[in-house]
């Protein structure tokens, strides 16, 4: 019998003008394989155990620090008679982005670095890291002014510090520079086209334009996105605009036809008919319904 991890594509805040979401989590069994369309760090406090992320094994103990990208299919076990007490937090890629072309923090994307996807902080660094949790833990459980600019602040130096010392510790100065000045690497990547199309999912995107961009044939482009998103060019881009769209019709008062546009759509009926098919209700009722859910 051919096995399939889990797809799990929602999680709390992901259709809220900031989509983030922290939680501390205790796992007394792991948590099954499964995978996802957005991004993930977790850090441990307490317990013992182990993490598979693509079929790549690693302890974790206090001070372990994890950073999952899209798509990647990941587990976790606990060590007999021990619990894991960790920090989760998810959020979308979007978090992350800068506009114009200010590339920010994309080079967190790109797994064939040689990077690992883990890092265990220890002494001193780990005190600093987990200083730097709980003060996102409590901006977040918080409601102060520039609360969301704030997290997202914290959220980068999180993430900023976690790629540094894996960077300082795993002896790949000279392999890193290499492959960043590799044309060959860095164009055939997956990571760099992923990234660009959640920048550009608003406009009209085609499948021939991001090979003619990232000099690879539109099968071959197709190809690899279909590997790592495990969907088709056309099912990627219509969840990334119904996700834009999902927030806009929760969190503001623009038009079903304004959405429309705005998330990429040429028309209404278009919009409409695909939002359907996705959901089973129209963009309006949708509206009506999370409006509800608001209320009560």
């Amino acid at each position: 019998m051919t096995y399939f991890p889990d797809y799990l594509k929602t999680y709390p805040n992901m259709h809220s003008p900031f989509p983030f979401h922290l939680s501390r989590n205790t796992l007394e069994h792991g948590f099954r394989a499964h995978r996802h369309d957005y991004l993930e760090f977790s850090y441990v406090v307490e317990g013992h155990g182990a993490e598979s992320i693509n079929d790549v094994k690693h302890t974790m103990a206090p001070g372990t620090f994890t950073f999952v990208l899209p798509y990647q299919v990941h587990e976790i076990f606990t060590d007999p008679g021990q619990k894991l007490v960790l920090f989760n937090g998810m959020f979308s890629m979007d978090l992350l982005m800068e506009p114009g072309n200010d590339q920010g923090l994309s080079g967190l994307f790109n797994d064939s670095n040689g990077l690992p996807a883990y890092v265990q902080f220890e002494g001193a660094e780990q005190e600093k890291m987990s200083a730097l949790i709980e003060e996102i833990v409590n901006e977040y459980h918080g409601d102060e002014r520039y609360r969301q600019t704030l997290l997202k602040a914290k959220l980068k130096e999180i993430l900023i510090r976690f790629d540094r010392h894996r960077f300082q510790h795993a002896g790949k100065e000279e392999e890193a520079a290499t492959l960043a000045k590799s044309p060959s690497r860095s164009s055939h990547a997956v990571w760099p086209i992923i990234h660009y199309i959640h920048r550009n999912y608003q406009e009209d995107l085609a499948l021939s334009d991001l090979a003619a961009r990232f000099t690879m044939s539109v099968s071959r482009i197709s190809e690899v996105i279909k590997q790592t998103t495990g969907q088709t060019f056309v099912h990627f881009l219509h969840d990334l605009r119904l996700r834009y769209a999902c927030s806009l019709l929760v969190s503001t008062d623009m038009s079903v036809t304004e959405i429309a546009l705005e998330v990429g759509y040429g028309s209404y009926k278009t919009f409409s008919r695909i939002f359907r098919e996705s959901k089973g209700i129209v963009p309006k009722e949708y509206r009506r319904v999370e409006h509800g859910r608001a209320v009560t």
